[in-house]
Order: structure tokens, then C-alpha cells, then sequence
């Protein structure tokens, strides 16, 4: 599940969401955007700025048990990349499903890793940077 959370009210979100967004999404976001107006989740989250009343921009990758398994925090002026956000919770899903690993910039059907003792010291005799991008 993919949630969107900022401290903006529904309200902001609806306007964000129709007009801004929809320009660079065509459709807006496919998932829900929750609002948490006191910053409490981000004060979990330790991306809440209370001197200022923002979240700064926070992602976090979270599997099916709770666990962290990605994390992400830029200052508010640096955009994210929305494919890359993408990409990486299609490779956490590849891992848990076989659990194999994904090497940098790994994409759905290009190698992955086995990992075992057999592979250390030679993961870049089995893949290759250039294989990346």
C-alpha cells in the first residue's frame, strides 16, 4: 500500500491534487493522500520542521511486517524522483518474493543476485555497473 502524507489539509490536498499534480500525473496519484496537519507522523518520522510547521520532504519504503526498508530525506527545495521511488518498491517486492538481491539500478527482469558466501568478492564478475544504466 502507497500512502501520501504532508501536513496539508484535505482541502489543499483536493486543490493539489486537480490542478498542480495533475499536470505532472496525469490522473493524480493513484493512492490516498492523508493529511496530518500537527505533524505528528512526522515528528515520527523525525522530518517534521516545528520551527517552521512543514514536514521537509521524507519517503519511506515499508514492508508488509513494518519493517524499513528504504528511506529517503531531501531538503524541501530538492525534488524527488518519482520513477526511482517507483523502481525501488518494485525491486523490495523481487526481494521479498525470492530473496534474491538487486544490484544498482536494477529493473524487473534484468539479473539479479543470489547471495551466499560463492558471491562474495565476485559480484562484479557476475554483474556490472554498466548493466545499471
Amino acid at each position: 500500500m502507497v500512502l501520501a502524507i504532508s501536513i496539508d489539509s484535505p482541502f489543499t490536498h483536493k486543490v493539489w491534487q486537480e490542478g498542480e499534480l495533475s499536470k505532472m500525473v496525469p490522473g493524480g496519484l493513484p493512492y490516498p493522500m492523508l493529511s496530518d496537519t500537527g505533524g505528528r507522523v512526522g515528528e515520527l518520522y523525525d522530518v517534521y520542521d516545528e520551527a517552521n510547521g512543514v514536514d521537509i520532504r521524507g519517503r519511506f519504503l515499508i514492508d508488509p511486517d513494518g519493517i524499513l526498508q528504504a528511506m529517503e530525506v531531501l531538503a524541501p527545495a530538492v525534488g524527488r524522483n518519482v520513477a526511482e521511488m517507483i523502481r525501488q518498491i518494485k525491486a523490495c517486492r523481487f526481494v521479498r518474493e525470492t530473496g534474491e538481491a538487486t544490484p544498482a539500478g536494477w529493473e524487473p527482469g534484468k539479473k539479479s543476485l543470489k547471495p551466499g558466501a560463492e558471491l562474495v568478492g565476485k559480484v562484479c564478475d557476475i554483474w556490472s555497473p554498466d548493466m545499471a544504466f
